[in-house]
């Protein structure tokens, strides 16, 4: 199964945090890997195919941060095709367990849209699908997020990052993701294991819900 691992906080090796992560998810297997780093309101992206580095790639400081290790589903073991996958702007980063059945449908009304696409994933369907929402008026990424989520069918949970409004995004449906909390900073990650000795307090998402996530707020609804 594929792995998520995400960071919110002040530490500032969040490469190497996220790295750490997704190490601890290795037993899952996967064929490809990705970090993504949010800097100076831009997503930084580092991935590959085959089995992480021993050492984690060089992305800058910050303090939010994505990873997820991929077993390949929609799409061949390519670099393209590793997550995460981001908008246009190099704003939005976005990671997905699932298989969004209806992927197909939507890239061809997005492409109709304007929208171009660069893997063959059903994973970046869903980040076009959440750029077009904040190009519609969604004033943040959980209202966008939720939009867009609505509009996939399939059992998928995503985690996603807005490098500019400093904001985590989680949504579950048949799909695990935990959330931990200590000292101010958020943890996610698809599997309780790799919050082990990390987190105070642990939040398991109930199918159906959404968590948005703040250095100074956390809140979930029902999708």
């Amino acid at each position: 199964m594929c792995g998520i691992f995400g960071y919110l906080g002040s530490e500032r090796d969040v490469s190497g945090l996220i790295h750490s992560g997704l190490r601890d998810l290795e037993y899952r297997g996967y064929d490809s890997w990705g970090i993504a780093v949010a800097r100076e309101n831009v997503i930084h992206i580092a991935k590959d195919i085959g089995k992480l580095q021993k050492y984690a790639p060089n992305l800058g400081s910050g303090t939010l941060a994505l990873g997820h290790t991929r077993w390949a589903t929609t799409g061949g073991v390519t670099q393209e095709n590793a997550h995460p996958h981001t908008d246009s702007e190099q704003r939005i980063a976005l990671v997905h367990n699932g298989i969004v059945e209806n992927a197909e449908e939507l890239r061809e009304e997005l492409i109709e849209d304007g929208f171009h696409f660069l893997s063959e994933t059903d994973t970046e369907v869903i980040v076009a699908l959440i750029e077009r929402e904040m190009r519609r008026g969604a004033e943040t990424l959980m209202r966008a997020a939720r939009r867009a989520f609505l509009r996939l069918e399939g059992l998928n949970a995503i985690a996603a990052i807005d490098s500019l409004r400093h904001e985590m995004v989680l949504i579950r449906d048949g799909s695990p993701l935990v959330l931990g909390q200590k000292d101010g900073a958020y943890y996610a990650a698809s599997d309780l294991g790799a919050l082990a000795g990390q987190v105070e307090r642990i939040v398991h998402l109930r199918d159906g819900e959404i968590a948005s996530i703040s250095l100074d707020h956390l809140s979930i609804f029902e999708i």
